[in-house]
């Protein structure tokens, strides 16, 4: 099988998926964390945009992260699991021909979809004041470029609003609704502010939705379930495996600090063993096999 009919059946997975429910996407940073969501038993899995930046170069989620590098980082992901992946495409890194390419290297890549967003560059993390958006014309034309460049219709286009925070919950359905009609495949409200709002907008909005389950923002937490009973097809987790990690490894780094030895954490870490299997690293074998058209 080659790499693009990998791809594709991916694609056409994703959109299975959503067509029997709703679909749970934990979000990874990286290629280790995507293999251990897929091992969990998940059907799909979101690479934080946020995680990226954060995990990778240790900057904050205001699009410092190019184009090329987001595209790097997410293929390396895509090809390490059999199961769909969608990316933060941020902004689409530019005007409608930024979008285009961007669209285009990422199916090129392995994705399975992305996500691309209605602010101003340099964006800010959604759930942060001082956000800016662009016109609704700027934005349907950069949808329509997406739609235009990829290869494959399966190839899922989720646009993302983020005018909840800086207009009103009217002009975010208004916005929806115009960036539907030129052809999101779905679209993704960012930062509403309570659990009517999530359910309002699925009322008025009859497309896949994509709720955003993010902690420490402006949404309350809210169950997969709730969204589901919502209407809600994708609800991602995007920090949360990270969020965790990071508490755990400060709280490892200052007991080493404090001890000068691991030997306390041993039962807290994943073994040699562990690692080997989630990789699918025969030591004893002659060479190792990549697996990249699992």
């Amino acid at each position: 099988m080659t790499k693009n009919s990998t791809s594709m059946s991916k694609n056409k997975r994703l959109h299975e998926l959503i067509a029997k429910g709703a679909v749970m996407l934990p979000g990874v940073p990286n290629a280790a964390m995507a293999r251990q969501v897929e091992r969990a038993g998940f059907d799909a899995v979101y690479i934080s945009g946020a995680g990226m930046a954060n995990a990778t170069a240790g900057v904050p989620d205001i699009g410092l992260l190019t184009m090329t590098e987001v595209v790097r980082l997410a293929g390396y992901i895509a090809n390490a699991v059999t199961i769909p992946t969608i990316v933060d495409g941020d902004t689409g890194f530019g005007g409608a021909d930024n979008v285009a390419r961007t669209i285009h290297e990422l199916e090129a890549a392995g994705l399975a979809g992305c996500h691309i967003e209605d602010q101003e560059f340099p964006k800010r993390c959604g759930h942060l004041a001082g956000k800016s958006l662009v016109d609704l014309e700027e934005m349907a034309a950069k949808i329509k470029a997406a739609v235009a460049a990829r290869r494959d219709p399966n190839f899922m286009i989720i646009v993302r609003t983020d005018a909840r925070a800086v207009e009103n919950f009217d002009r975010t359905v208004e916005r929806a609704g115009e960036y539907h009609a030129a052809g999101a495949d779905a679209i993704f409200p960012e930062a509403l502010q309570s659990a009517e709002e999530f359910r309002d907008f699925a009322k008025e909005i009859d497309v896949p939705l994509l709720a955003n389950m993010t902690e420490f923002g402006k949404s309350p937490l809210l169950t997969f379930e709730q969204f589901a009973d919502f209407g809600y097809r994708m609800v991602i987790f995007p920090q949360s495996a990270f969020r965790v990690s990071m508490k755990t490894s400060e709280k490892f780094f200052a007991a080493l600090k404090k001890t000068g030895t691991q030997s306390d954490w041993l039962d807290k870490m994943q073994t040699r063993e562990e690692l080997y299997e989630l990789l699918e690293y025969d030591p004893a074998a002659e060479s190792w096999n990549t697996n990249v058209e699992r």
